[in-house]
């Protein structure tokens, strides 16, 4: 197959497209795409352009604007950071234009998975023992708690139980008591708690934090029960006597959670969370628009799937709000994109900070681009609801979290969320 044939049945390009991904290494003069030649040396996965591309004029990949040149670009020219920038531009939201009803199979003709069906009707696909943290300063007993848990060998005695994790984090004190940061940590705790992946959890704080376990349980109208127990070093005795008691409260929720057994379950009762990691040139020809597709066939079986990573939808969100099953839902994801340009402008940084380093030699460009990829991981569904960090999931379909970039904090939110 020569370059050109390559190229054909690899990429789906628009008659505006003024660019194509370069299929193989180019160091000679050779025929391309559109019956081009370039005699640069143009690197797997980065773009040619197809014709001439004036001083400022919009660069079109995919029918999308990714970035305008910078400098007069000619046919057969490798597009990349040397000759493209990026400024803001005015996109058109078509607020719910492409919404459509969903067409949902009947439960009984649904795919169907083995999973936990736990007391409050919620589905998991694992069954851990979690020991979770309100502080950073209970972090260490927490690990140490599950490190003891699993040398030990514990865990084997009760084969339907996966394991006893710590969920630790790094803040919980040092902080406001109330406000956007505090909220976020109330929500991911309780959401992680709550999580039907885990059968049994022990909460653990130092007892004087700021984040006060006492007041989530009060908040959330929580009650200790045999699958969950919380406990504090200060009032335990100090950082031995709390790993050996909090050693015994997991053997004794090991064996409750022990109890559990699979059972056929629907797959509308799963919920997907979609991240993005190592992306390239080829991602959105290639892994997101695969993801997109297993996206659209979950939703099709009555399942969830969750889009997130909010600056990395950036330049792509017009293609989310044309499909939102309302103005409002579409006017929920704006909202949360003018609150990351903020956040940008606040702290001297700017959108397009993001391709990496490592997304750039890929053949990324801008945001732009990459942002195009990122949003094929959501499929062709309506987009049904829009959520902040770490807030309960309990719409059906396709919905969107509102999540930075960073991989492990962005998986962190709808784990949260459910």
């Amino acid at each position: 197959m020569n370059s050109q044939q390559a190229i054909a049945r690899t990429l789906r390009l628009s008659s505006e497209d003024n660019v194509v991904v370069a299929a193989e290494k180019i160091e000679k003069e050779l025929p391309i795409a559109a019956g081009l030649a370039t005699r640069q040396r143009i690197p797997f996965g980065h773009k040619i352009a197809t014709r001439a591309i004036a001083k400022g004029e919009p660069i079109v990949k995919f029918g999308q604007i990714i970035g305008f040149a910078s400098s007069p670009i000619e046919a057969g020219d490798w597009v990349h950071e040397h000759n493209v920038e990026m400024h803001d531009f005015e996109r058109d939201y078509q607020f719910a234009m492409a919404a459509r009803p969903e067409n949902v199979l009947p439960v009984e003709e649904q795919v169907t998975f083995e999973g936990y069906r736990r007391a409050n009707g919620r589905a998991g696909t694992r069954n851990y023992v979690g020991i979770l943290t309100s502080v950073n300063c209970s972090a260490t007993v927490a690990k140490y708690i599950a490190e003891a848990a699993n040398r030990a060998g514990i865990a084997e005695h009760f084969p339907n139980v996966d394991g006893v994790v710590a969920f630790t984090h790094g803040t919980g004190c040092g902080m406001a008591g109330s406000g956007e940061g505090f909220d976020i940590l109330k929500r991911t705790q309780w959401g992680y708690s709550a999580n039907p992946n885990l059968g049994g959890v022990l909460l653990i704080g130092l007892g004087c934090e700021t984040f006060q376990i006492g007041r989530l349980k009060q908040l959330y109208g929580i009650e200790e029960s045999e699958t969950f127990r919380t406990m504090t070093i200060q009032d335990t005795g100090g950082t031995r006597k709390t790993i050996e008691q909090g050693l015994e409260r997991v053997k004794e929720m090991l064996a409750v959670a022990d109890k559990a057994r699979r059972e056929t379950l629907p797959a509308s009762e799963l919920m997907l969370a979609l991240q993005c990691g190592g992306s390239d040139g080829y991602s959105g020809i290639t892994a997101n628009p695969a993801l997109g597709v297993a996206a659209d066939m979950l939703v099709k079986n009555g399942g969830t799937a969750i889009l997130s990573e909010t600056p990395e939808i950036y330049g792509a969100e017009h293609l989310l709000t044309r499909r939102a099953k309302n103005r409002e839902v579409g006017e929920k994801l704006v909202e949360r994109i003018r609150w990351w340009e903020d956040y940008t402008a606040r702290n001297h940084g700017e959108m397009n900070n993001n391709p990496s380093h490592g997304n750039k030699a890929g053949g990324l460009t801008t945001i732009l681009e990459k942002s195009l990829g990122a949003a094929a991981k959501g499929g062709s569904t309506t987009l049904n609801a829009v959520y902040e960090y770490a807030e309960p999931v309990s719409e059906k379909g396709f919905v969107f979290m509102d999540t930075p970039g960073l991989d492990p904090v962005s998986a962190t939110g709808p784990v949260a969320g459910g």
